[in-house]
């Protein structure tokens, strides 16, 4: 089974998705809420896209854009691991992907130290999820 590599160059990208959540452990994280940005890379075949200049035939990045922004807008989660899962997670219910990379980065950590970003990195493939094409 193949785990993407034979499409490594064959990727969408999505990248500085801004969007509000309300993730955290701490109340006021919950409460205020926060910017948070997602950065998505997905591996797909793209030549039957390539060939048929059909939408129906790649992954819309403006429906991944829509979904992406429900999940980080959607329930409060405490740990930011869970909301890049579950993004992940999502886009590989997409039997045509083949891998996915998650970055979900919250800049407004509550960090009491000068930093420039916090972020997670949630990976998935289709080797690893056990989902035959």
């Amino acid at each position: 089974m193949s785990d993407g590599s034979d499409v490594a160059g064959d990727r969408i990208e999505l990248r500085g998705l801004k969007v509000r959540g309300n993730h955290g452990v701490f109340e006021h994280e919950k409460r205020d809420g926060q910017d948070f940005f997602v950065d998505v890379t997905l591996w797909m075949d793209l030549a039957p896209a390539a060939a048929s200049d059909d939408l129906k035939d790649t992954f819309d990045y403006g429906e991944l854009a829509q979904r992406a922004a429900a999940i980080v807008g959607g329930p409060s989660r405490d740990l930011i691991e869970t909301v890049a899962a579950e993004i992940a997670d999502d886009v590989m219910r997409d039997g045509r992907v083949r891998r996915v990379e998650v970055v979900l980065h919250k800049p407004s950590a509550p960090i009491p130290l000068t930093f420039q970003d916090v972020a997670v990195v949630a990976t998935r493939s289709r080797a690893a999820v056990g989902v035959a094409r």
